[in-house]
């Protein structure tokens, strides 16, 4: 993908964000926090258009990285796994999709890692829409280090600010984010 059609990619979504998935008021975060605004990627991710948008700009960003698995915390990185999937398919490039569970299922095959086996040594990829505190990334890091995979670092569509940087970085996991929540004035 060239330097502008990813810029382009950026400013759609950002876009796409800034009109439908920022909202302001009086919000309780899953962190417990309050905030006056919430910023909901789901409301983007879960359209074609902001599926395509986000999957694209995180399988560019992954390029050349040797990576064989994409995935985060249900539910904010479901729609972005899937979009991955199929956008690395139709590009020739198969990546892994995954999806951790909050906690292990007590029935059927009791996973709280879903979708195609990771094996051990596996280099892989953590998603999420937004991070706050990175309390959601850091409790998939533990379910993906049980099962013994290369966790190269996290990714987000957008960063808070509000501590999930460096609360990943104590972890052992280097947060990237394609926004931070600076860049919509906040």
């Amino acid at each position: 993908m060239e330097k502008e059609d990813l810029k382009s990619l950026k400013d759609k979504l950002f876009s796409l964000l800034e009109r439908q998935a920022l909202k302001r008021g009086e919000f309780v975060l899953s962190s417990g926090k309050t905030s006056k605004y919430y910023l909901d990627g789901r409301v983007i991710t879960l359209t074609p258009e902001g599926a395509y948008l986000a999957g694209s700009i995180i399988l560019n960003s992954i390029a050349g990285e040797n990576i064989a698995a994409i995935g985060g915390p249900t539910l904010g990185a479901d729609p972005i796994t899937g979009a991955v999937a199929v956008l690395s398919h139709i590009n020739k490039i198969p990546i892994k999709t995954f999806i951790v569970r909050k906690a292990m299922k007590e029935h059927g095959m009791q996973r709280q890692v879903e979708g195609p086996e990771l094996k051990k040594g596996e280099r892989v990829i953590l998603v999420d829409d937004v991070a706050t505190t990175g309390k959601a990334l850091i409790e998939a890091k533990a379910a993906l280090d049980a099962l013994g995979v290369e966790i190269v670092r996290a990714m987000v569509i957008v960063d808070r600010l509000e501590g999930a940087k460096e609360n990943l970085g104590k972890s052992g996991l280097k947060l990237d984010s394609i926004f931070t929540i600076k860049d919509f004035g906040l």
